[in-house]
């Protein structure tokens, strides 16, 4: 059975909009200067663990289109541009470039059902109306959240306001040597 891990970059005020400088926000590229040999070292094993990379259509449009055409950017971008990429959109459809293929219809109930397959886990950047969905369908077996030493005072949240209710426990908490802390929760009741 796959494990569906969401991970994302935060600043300390939650704002996940535009981490990579890949958007077109007044924010971009705050989380390049923490993006580590260590970060890198371990995104990369998350990646390489993974069959498949999930993502909502705004995610997938940006890193696609600062990404997407890049060639011998070493490993982590490497893995980043050949893994398949599953891409949750209403108004997509069909094969995409970047290795994409855009879930038809229910999402959850594709999601579930790659779930009960053996193989690689899912893992899911930022994204945060798919993460609702996937929170609602309990799917999601792992939160991971860089918390970076920065405040932005605005933009795109992971958990939003109104957004699924859940109850977490905390499971790991590292800081890294940029100064960054990655917490590591499960759904409470999960181990």
């Amino acid at each position: 059975m796959r494990k569906l891990t969401v991970s994302t970059l935060a600043s300390l005020d939650g704002v996940i909009q535009d981490p990579g400088g890949f958007g077109e926000t007044d924010q971009g590229g705050w989380a390049n200067q923490y993006f580590t040999d260590q970060a890198q070292q371990e995104a990369l094993g998350r990646l390489l663990a993974s069959d498949y990379f999930l993502m909502g259509r705004t995610t997938y449009e940006l890193m696609y289109r600062s990404w997407g055409n890049i060639k011998g950017g070493g490993p982590y971008l490497d893995r980043t541009n050949e893994i398949p990429k599953l891409v949750a959109s209403r108004t997509l459809t069909g094969s995409l470039p970047w290795n994409a293929t855009v879930i038809q219809g229910d999402v959850a109930g594709e999601i579930a059902r790659l779930k009960q397959q053996t193989g690689g886990d899912i893992e899911v950047y930022g994204s945060s109306t798919l993460v609702q969905t996937l929170m609602k369908h309990n799917l999601i077996d792992e939160y991971r959240v860089a918390v970076h030493p920065l405040v932005l005072g605005g933009g795109t949240r992971l958990f939003t306001d109104g957004g699924v209710r859940a109850t977490l426990q905390l499971s790991d908490a590292r800081k890294l040597e940029s100064g960054v802390v990655e917490l590591v929760y499960l759904p409470a009741g999960k181990e």
